[in-house]
């Protein structure tokens, strides 16, 4: 994507959507930055439907994979959902409307909201 303006980055060419629980919220933009004022909605909707299994509720609005890493200084406020083998590190602050994909690592001391990391 070397020269690319912004506005010519669209999502089939940032991701492979088979890859990732937010599928669904991709597939109907074509530029990444469209998502951001569905996100919140969409994570309280997915997080329902997440396999029990793999997936538990721990507050309000904040659903995590069992394989997920949290460390106990980490902040997470909802809506969130935090993938498979995700790492959140020493003093993450994670401030909602945010989607952490599978085997992505938030390290410390960094900051986020209203964004998907994959």
């Amino acid at each position: 994507m070397e020269g690319c303006k912004i506005e010519e980055i669209k999502i089939k060419e940032l991701f492979n959507l088979d890859e990732t629980i937010a599928k669904l919220i991709f597939l109907k933009k074509e530029y990444p930055w469209e998502i951001l004022p569905e996100i919140g909605d969409f994570i309280k909707e997915l997080g329902c439907s997440l396999d029990k299994n793999k997936f538990e509720k721990i507050k309000d609005d904040i659903w995590v994979a069992k394989s997920a890493e949290i460390a106990n200084t980490a902040s997470i406020t909802g809506p969130c959902i935090i993938d498979e083998e995700a790492q959140i590190r020493h003093c993450a602050y994670i401030r909602g409307k945010v989607i952490i994909g599978k085997k992505a690592v938030v390290r410390k001391f960094n900051r986020i909201k209203k964004c998907y990391f994959i």
